[in-house]
This record gives C-alpha cells, sequence and structure tokens, in this order.
C-alpha cells in the first residue's frame, strides 16, 4: 500500500472511531421541562395517576397535584403532616396518602381531589404505601414501628397489624397475592400474603445493603432494589435468588421501571439519575447518568408517555441536614431523547 493510501486508511479509521464514540456517548434522556411547586420544607415520594395524567407529589405538610398534560400545578391537598407516599387506586376513584407525623392515612377522590376521610390510627410514621387491587387492601409500612397496616380499600378500616423484621421501605405488588417490601435494616426482602396477611418468607438480597425504592417487572419476575452501597440488586421473585447487581449513584431512594422500553432509573440524592437497560432477565447494563439537582433522590415514571419525574428544591448553607431554601421546590420532567 503507498503512503496516500495508507494515510487515507488511517484518516477513516478515526473518523470511524470518534463517530462511533460520540453515537455510544449520545444522551438518552434530557430534563424537558422543570414545573415549579408551591410550599416549602422536605419532600418524599411521587405517583402518577396514569388514568387521569395527574402527578401527586409529596410535600412537607401537602401534596402538589401537577397536571401532567398542562405542565403545571393543578391543586394543593393540605394537612397531610409529615407525608411519605400516595398509592393510586383508578378502579375505586381513590387516593390513599399516608400521613407520618399523626400516623395516619388521608383517602382523596381522584377527580374532584376532596378528601373522603382519614384512617386513624397506623402504626407509627406510616412510609411507604401501596394499593393491592388484587386483594383490594391497602398497606402501609411503618417506619418506627417495624409493621404493615392493613386498611380495607372499600370500607377504609383496619384489618390487621403485620409485624416486620426490621424497618420497611418500599414496597410492590405482584397483582397475585404477594406483596415484596425491602427491610432497610436488615438487608433483605420480606414476602407477604396478601390473603393471610402474614409474612411467608424473608429473602436476603446480599451484597446489597440498607435497600430503599423498590421496583418490579412483572414479565420477567424481576425485583429491583436500589442500595445506599450505590448498588441496585437484582433479584428473582418467584425463588428469591440474587441474579445480578449493577452500579448506580450515591443516596438513591427510589428507583422505577418502564416496561416497555425495559429501562430501570434509579434517583440519587448526590444529584443524578442512573439509567439501566434490561438486556435480558438476567443481563442489564448502564446506559447513562443524567445530571439531575442535589436531593432529587425519589422517583416515578408515566408508563404511558414514557416521561420520568424527580423531585427537590436548592439547600441553603450548613452542615448535616440543611435547611431548604423557600420557593425552590420543583419537578424535574425527565424525556426520551428522540
Amino acid at each position: 500500500m503507498n503512503k496516500k493510501l495508507l494515510f487515507s486508511a488511517i484518516m477513516i479509521t478515526v473518523i470511524c472511531f470518534v463517530f462511533g464514540n460520540a453515537q455510544a456517548q449520545k444522551p438518552e434522556y434530557r430534563i424537558a421541562k422543570t414545573i415549579q411547586l408551591s410550599g416549602d420544607g422536605g419532600w418524599d415520594y411521587l405517583s402518577v395517576d396514569e388514568v387521569n395524567q395527574k402527578l401527586f407529589v409529596s410535600h412537607s405538610s401537602q401534596v402538589n397535584v401537577v397536571d401532567l398534560k398542562a405542565g403545571k400545578e393543578l391543586a394543593v391537598i393540605p394537612e397531610t403532616s409529615g407525608v411519605h407516599g400516595i398509592a393510586i387506586a383508578n378502579d375505586l376513584n381513590k387516593a390513599f396518602i399516608s400521613c407520618g407525623k399523626d400516623s395516619s392515612v388521608l383517602v382523596v377522590d381522584l377527580n374532584s381531589l376532596k378528601v373522603i376521610d382519614r384512617v386513624q390510627k397506623t402504626g407509627k410514621n406510616p412510609d411507604c404505601i401501596l394499593y393491592d387491587q388484587f386483594s383490594k387492601k391497602v398497606f402501609t409500612f411503618n417506619g418506627r414501628s417495624s409493621n404493615s397496616t392493613v386498611i380495607d380499600a372499600n370500607t377504609l378500616k383496619i384489618i390487621a397489624t403485620i409485624p416486620l423484621a426490621g424497618k420497611p421501605e418500599f414496597a410492590q405488588t405482584d397483582g397475585k397475592g404477594k406483596i415484596f417490601v425491602n427491610i432497610e435494616d436488615k438487608s433483605s426482602l420480606a414476602i407477604i400474603n396478601a390473603v393471610t396477611l402474614k409474612v411467608d418468607k424473608m429473602w436476603s438480597i446480599a451484597p446489597g445493603e440498607e435497600p430503599s425504592g423498590l421496583a418490579f417487572d412483572l414479565v420477567n419476575n424481576r425485583l429491583f432494589s436500589v442500595c445506599g452501597n450505590k448498588l441496585m440488586v437484582v433479584s428473582d421473585a418467584v425463588s428469591g435468588k440474587v441474579i445480578t447487581t449493577a452500579p448506580i449513584g450515591d443516596g438513591c431512594d427510589g428507583v422505577a421501571f418502564d416496561p416497555a422500553t425495559k429501562r430501570i432509573f434509579a434517583s440519587n440524592g448526590e444529584g443524578t439519575m442512573t439509567v439501566i437497560q434490561q438486556v435480558s432477565a438476567d443481563q442489564y447494563k448502564v446506559l447513562e447518568t443524567l445530571p439531575t439537582q442535589a436531593g432529587a433522590r425519589t422517583i416515578t415514571v408515566n408508563k404511558t408517555t414514557h416521561h420520568i419525574y424527580v423531585s427537590g428544591g436548592e439547600y441553603g448553607e450548613g452542615t448535616g441536614r440543611r435547611p431548604v431554601k423557600p420557593n425552590t421546590f420543583k419537578v424535574l420532567d425527565i424525556e426520551p431523547v428522540k
């Protein structure tokens, strides 16, 4: 090969390599919109009402409701002191809101957003809350009393209290009678029978430590636990076997799964979102780490539009638990890059 041909071949190789890398590093997601919300103080979980296209956002002593079509705040549900989570029950036209400070559950009409009732008293500091359509029951997971309060979703009466082995975090249902919940201080998963209202099994999620957020792939029976040691643990929901792990960011408290795209999203309090592709039931790879904002540690996905939502505010100066600056609370609307 003469020198000119050799030089041309080398340049073509270099260009292909650079172009290939540029293509590989193309962002998969971007922040499409910032939705400013009223009120001050801390925050926790978010939940999408897929039928009515509303987003419910926990925020100190209120729940901000966002019209997702308009992209702006629609209403505020007050008197939810120490609010943690919102469980959507479209078949009953109800939302169930866990109020940690007074250990109650506020029940709201999904259409009018008016209060239907308040269930008193659950276990201490109800945190995650789950509606199980299979059994027509609501489960609160109570952080300070290490148990689950079970409420009949129709009568709104407390029907049972289920003792747990440690501090419960997020929960999921398989829609067939099993409830899965992360037990944070035991680095394990508890499996509750929705009919007998007893814990059937406990599974270790080692090497994961201090699991918080939990998501569920119902088709492949895979559970995704995000953990305090910067790992997402993938477990088999039938056998309990840990399948694999994937790296995530620091301070993660939430995870969401989009079954259409087969992607898992971990919201990291450090100010990033880890995007993980499910290649197969047993194989996963990190696609992207998207910058969000510090403190945006919880997450939800709209399975209709495939948009992802994280919430947070700006912190003031100081050490330890820093104050939140007034009028800085917002939701980041994250969309796939077309």
